[in-house]
């Protein structure tokens, strides 16, 4: 593997991005493509894929495009296998599902977690594979979220997910850290993206407000904000990190 003469440069290096056609995996993407990685971009949204391409290719960076559902283990393998040795993997993909535990069906549980929980193990074992086999360190971040923190209504299959994304980082990484692989997590706090402006604007417009009023930065986080996260345990910056869970969040998880 490359080494960049930057601890956070990441010339010469191979990133695999689920989830990067908007959001914080488009964000991902630039800025990784921007830091010298030859970025591929894997998900379902072939248009939003494309315009992520045009903005690394903007951006003077390498994007490689991966039309793909992360529910699909084959699709999966043969998007690391045309990505060659990876150096870096963020397996960002996920969805959101409001519902209250009383109105959760089974079929919104499978769902969610195929996606959010069974779409990063899945991506995380086919990354790994490829990193030991080419017998290459590297970095693979998973995506969390705030809401592992503390209990929020209507986010029971979301929080579990998520919650299980978080086991998921910590036992990888003790698996895979004697090959040089680090493993860990971002779990972002309220993130304006495609995803939270799913909501209805009253609800987008009070959960926005409630976490200004919560956070001691008094606003609320931007897809950048979370990339420059990832960008970090991506690199050799973070390289005596493992298993962690970084919480760029605007402070509201401090105890209060």
């Amino acid at each position: 593997m490359p080494t960049p003469t930057h601890p956070y440069g990441l010339t010469g290096r191979t990133a695999l991005i689920t989830g990067a056609a908007s959001g914080i995996g488009r964000a991902t993407a630039v800025l990784l493509a921007e830091a010298g990685a030859h970025v591929h971009c894997a998900d379902r949204d072939e248009q939003g894929l494309a315009e992520t391409a045009a903005l690394v290719a903007k951006a003077g960076g390498v994007a490689t495009v991966h039309p793909l559902d992360v529910t699909d283990r084959a699709a999966l393998r043969a998007a690391v296998t045309a990505a060659g040795p990876l150096d870096i993997t963020a397996a960002i993909a996920g969805v959101m599902h409001r519902s209250s535990v009383l109105e959760t069906t089974d079929e919104d549980l499978d769902r969610i977690l195929d996606i959010n929980f069974k779409g990063v193990l899945r991506t995380c074992q086919e990354a790994a594979r490829s990193m030991i086999e080419a017998g290459r360190p590297g970095s693979i971040v998973t995506m969390a979220s705030g809401a592992v923190d503390a209990a929020q209504p209507g986010l029971l299959c979301y929080s579990a997910a998520k919650a299980a994304v978080v086991q998921l980082t910590k036992t990888l990484a003790t698996e895979a850290g004697p090959h040089g692989i680090r493993v860990n997590a971002v779990a972002p706090g309220w993130i304006r993206t495609p995803m939270t402006g799913r909501h209805s604007p009253e609800v987008q417009q009070q959960t926005e407000a409630a976490m200004v009023r919560m956070s001691p930065l008094r606003r609320v986080g931007e897809p950048q904000d979370i990339a420059r996260a990832v960008l970090y345990l991506a690199s050799d910056a973070s390289s005596f990190m493992t298993g962690q869970i970084l919480r760029p969040n605007g402070g509201v998880s401090m105890p209060w």
